[in-house]
Order: structure tokens, then C-alpha cells, then sequence
């Protein structure tokens, strides 16, 4: 689990899973890192990456094979500031800087460190809300699911990105560039299992949008709209993360403000989502949420709270049921190993 230290979180936190109930039991924690707000797993599960959400950026890496996540080596600067989002794919950690508005590439060592930016690409653009989209904000960055190329997500320039990284060099291209509803602020993406169609929230508008993704030519089209919020919901709503069952059926999606859970269900075809229901969170302000292997329990973030949050899903409705919780000062991200 990650935190922002600079509002009271422990760092990165350890839990195990009770496999019966779900139930969080927190093992240990570090500070070692300022505001280590999103983090990333290598698929050994072995060593997990963190940004540090400064002025300044960097990444870091923990060995978690023990209870306590321990630092190996020393955090690595980005070359952009606030990094909200990274991912590891072919040897390199990727991550989205939202101050600077760039993304940022760098190789991984032997033994687990991120070595130094080997490419920075810096996005251009803005959006039409002057508060929000005066310049580039890159919130997330996704492999796609053969790994060939990666998905940048900016709010402020109402578009996604897509990028080629070329596992030898470390070198980031742009492929293309897909833009989005203006004024929408896309924030975060999640592929369907099928691997043909991707989900963008946006945390401006509170939509979900659905496009078709082509692997083979890295083409982003965005086909059709749905809300994340109830009709007449009364004040304003963030969207702020998103999950999609593994069989399909469901996108779970995070909204802030209303601090709920929104449920959609998808048809057969995967292109016409449709909102079905809005869960209490189980706390105030969720930040990020992940949904188990199997979806039979999503994990909740709440930042403001300060807590992480589990629930039950009804595997035929696909709507969460609170089942307990664990303390967590302002939670920010939670990942599942």
C-alpha cells in the first residue's frame, strides 16, 4: 500500500491476505521515500517500484519478499517532477510525470534498482478548463497487454498517448496521439480482457469512455460514452481509478467527492457500458483500487480517511458489499501480489 508521508502516511506498507475472508493483516512499513503515492509490482513479485511524488521525482525499489518492504539502493531521479503513475515492462520501470507533464523511461539493474533516464518524452498541449488544463498533466502509463507499445494518459491535454520503448535502448517514440471529449481530463486507462478494447475515466467529466484498441497497428478509437455518477448526484465528482473484471462483465470505477464505487456492466461486445449502481467507498476520498485475480474482492484506498477498505463482490451483479477494513493514513495506492 502507498501513502503521501508528507499528510501522515506511513510510506510503503505491508499486509497479507486472509484467503478466506480477505481480511488485511498490515506486516510492517517504510518511510525510506517521501510521498510514494502509486506503485508497481516486477512480475516476480519480488521487488516493487514506488514514485516519489515530489517537486523534485524520482523511483524507487523495495525487496518485499520479507513482511517489511525494504529499499535497495537509492531512490533514482525521474527528470520530471510529481510522478503519479509507473509501470515495469520489458526490464524498464516507465513512469507519468503530472507536474511536468512527461514521461520518463529508465533501465532496471541485476539487482532490482532503476538505473538513469535513458528517454524523457515531455507532452504538449492543453485543454480548454484553465485551472486544470493550462499545460500537460500525464497521470498514467500502461503497457498494453503484449507489451510492444505503452498507453500515456494526459489530463491536461484531453488525450491519450500511444509510445513505442525499445527494450535495448530505452528509447521512448510516439506513435500517435488520441484525443478525447475537451474538458474531460482523462486520468486513468484499463484494458478488457479481450485485449481489443480499452476503458478511459476521465476525472474532469465523470465518464467512462470505451475505445477499440488495434495491437497490431497501435490505433485508439474511441467508440462510445457512459457516466460513472447517479443522475441529478448533487456536488461535484472526481473519478480517480478504475478496475475491469477478469471475465469481462464489469468496470469498477472510483469517484471521489461522492466517495463511492461505481458499477458498470458491459455487454457481450464490451462497447456499451452501462452504470448500474454507486457503493459507499467505506471511507472518504478513494484514491485507487484494485479488484483480486479472481474478482471476488476489491481493495479501496481512501485517502482522506485514512484507511483501505474490502469488499465482498456478487459475482452475478458485480456490485461490492463492505466486509471490513484496516487503517491506512492517507492510503493512495493498493496492489495485490
Amino acid at each position: 500500500m502507498g501513502s503521501f508521508s508528507s499528510a501522515g502516511g506511513h510510506g510503503v506498507s505491508a499486509a497479507t491476505i486472509d484467503a478466506g475472508t480477505g481480511a488485511l493483516t498490515l506486516t510492517g512499513a517504510t518511510d525510506a521515500v517521501a510521498d510514494p503515492s502509486f506503485l508497481a509490482l516486477r512480475p516476480d513479485a519480488a521487488v516493487l517500484y514506488a514514485v516519489s511524488e515530489t517537486d523534485e521525482g524520482a523511483v524507487a525499489a523495495f525487496d518485499v519478499t520479507g513482511p517489511e518492504p525494504r529499499l535497495i539502493g537509492a531512490p533514482e531521479p525521474v527528470r520530471g517532477s510529481a510522478p503519479t503513475h509507473l509501470a515495469y515492462t520489458t526490464g524498464h520501470v516507465v513512469a507519468a510525470h503530472y507536474g511536468s507533464g512527461s514521461v520518463s523511461a529508465q533501465p532496471v539493474r541485476p539487482d532490482g534498482t532503476p538505473g538513469p533516464v535513458t528517454a524523457l518524452v515531455r507532452h504538449q498541449g492543453s485543454g480548454p478548463d484553465p485551472d486544470r488544463q493550462g499545460a500537460p498533466h500525464a497521470h498514467q502509463v500502461l503497457p498494453a497487454p503484449d507489451g510492444r507499445r505503452l498507453l500515456t494518459v494526459d489530463l491536461g491535454t484531453d488525450s491519450v498517448r500511444v509510445c513505442a520503448l525499445d527494450a535495448a535502448t530505452g528509447a521512448l517514440t510516439v506513435q500517435g496521439e488520441t484525443a478525447l471529449r475537451p474538458g474531460s481530463g482523462p486520468r486513468h486507462l484499463a484494458f478488457h480482457p479481450d485485449g481489443r478494447h480499452v476503458y478511459v475515466l476521465a476525472e474532469l467529466t465523470p465518464t467512462l469512455t470505451v475505445c477499440r484498441w488495434d495491437g497490431r497497428t497501435g490505433a485508439l478509437e474511441p467508440v462510445a460514452e457512459a457516466p460513472v455518477r447517479p443522475a441529478g448526484a448533487a456536488g461535484p465528482g472526481y473519478p480517480s481509478a478504475l478496475a475491469v473484471s477478469p471475465c469481462g462483465r464489469f468496470v469498477w470505477a472510483a469517484v471521489r467527492g461522492d466517495d463511492t464505487i461505481a458499477v458498470l456492466q458491459l455487454d457481450g461486445s464490451g462497447e456499451r457500458p452501462r452504470l448500474v449502481a454507486a457503493v459507499p467507498s467505506g471511507g472518504r476520498w478513494p484514491r485507487d483500487l484494485v479488484a483480486d485475480p479472481q474478482a471476488r474482492r476489491l481493495y479501496v484506498a481512501n485517502e482522506r480517511s485514512g484507511d483501505v477498505t474490502w469488499f465482498d463482490v456478487d459475482p452475478a451483479t458485480g456490485i461490492p458489499s463492505r466486509a471490513g477494513a484496516v487503517a491506512a493514513p492517507a492510503a493512495s495506492c493498493v496492489v495485490l501480489a
